[in-house]
């Protein structure tokens, strides 16, 4: 009998909530990673306030995979728009800061909220330690703080150079585990400096990716984003992606084939995202094995199609 496939998603935010989605229909042991560079809204100022590591990281991943009734899941990504010292904080936010403060560790507090929302598989954060997300600019500004690189209040058509997290941080040993257990890596689909990259700056978490035996997949973008990848093609991602965990460590790419119609793109182009364009004769440069689908949504948002994005993992 063929024992279950091992599937770890590394990322955090709306793209890991999206391949954990599809994923969780599979008979695969699923783990997520994330990052935990968040320091924007509700989440900072829980950070400051309580010293907790940022929750809003954890949570979309946690509703993801939970089977609980849609309520529960529900009010877990609820967010309050009124009330002093409530406005803009997220319902599940504070029930992690709470669990966390009473069980006395963010770890704990993750496994507790897993209970209750009847996850299926496991969300680990990449470190324990508390860090803050840093880019140096091509004009060689530094900017301080995840949300500062991904909502630009500076020229957000400046190239990052280059990102790094203060202090140093270390692996959390169970993700490093899960890494080395997997039969597949996703990395992806998210933000490339805000959610992807911050995972393999965490000492430790790269090297295993490295050393994984399993296959190494990347779900590339479906758009640019102003401020951290204007201009990027699918060539670019990867590359940046090597820069961090090394060249040659990526097997798979999954790259989208489906342009999404002009009124549909309208939006993102006002914000100055573009459609991500790939040539797949560069990606086999790369020795990548590309894998060319319609993983678009077909309405709403432009985001990637859960179910048709589980199933080509799964197909792996």
């Amino acid at each position: 009998m063929s024992k279950t496939k091992n599937i770890v998603v590394i990322g955090g935010g709306t793209g890991t909530y999206t391949a954990l989605l599809g994923l969780k229909k599979y008979p695969v042991n699923l783990t997520a990673v994330v990052s935990m560079a968040d320091d924007g809204g509700s989440t900072k100022i829980l950070r400051d306030e309580f010293g907790v590591l940022p929750p809003g990281s954890v949570r979309p991943a946690l509703v993801a995979l939970s089977h609980a009734p849609q309520a529960i899941s529900n009010l877990f990504q609820f967010r309050f728009a009124e009330g002093q010292g409530l406005n803009g904080h997220n319902f599940g936010n504070l029930f992690l800061t709470a669990l966390a403060k009473q069980l006395g560790s963010f770890e704990r507090a993750i496994e507790e909220a897993g209970r209750i929302l009847h996850i299926k598989g496991r969300v680990l954060p990449s470190t324990f330690d508390n860090c803050k997300l840093l880019a140096q600019l091509e004009s060689g500004e530094v900017i301080r703080g995840e949300t500062n690189i991904d909502i630009p209040k500076h020229d957000g058509a400046l190239k990052i150079q280059k990102v790094w997290l203060d202090p140093v941080c270390h692996a959390n040993p169970k993700a490093i585990q899960a890494v080395q257990e997997a039969d597949v890596i996703v990395i992806g689909p998210g933000d490339l400096y805000t959610s992807l990259v911050p995972n393999f700056l965490v000492q430790g978490i790269a090297e295993a990716v490295r050393q994984a035996k399993g296959k190494k997949v990347f779900v590339c973008n479906l758009m640019t984003k102003f401020g951290e990848t204007s201009g990027f093609v699918a060539r670019d991602f990867v590359a940046t992606l090597e820069k961090y965990i090394g060249e040659r460590t990526l097997t798979h790419i999954i790259v989208n084939t489906k342009r999404p119609e002009p009124e549909r793109i309208k939006k993102y182009e006002e914000a100055h995202a573009h459609f991500v364009e790939y040539d797949k004769k560069e990606l086999k440069e790369k020795k990548l094995k590309v894998i060319e689908e319609d993983v678009l949504r077909p309405v709403g948002l432009i985001r990637h199609n859960s179910d048709a994005l589980a199933r080509i993992i799964c197909k792996l």
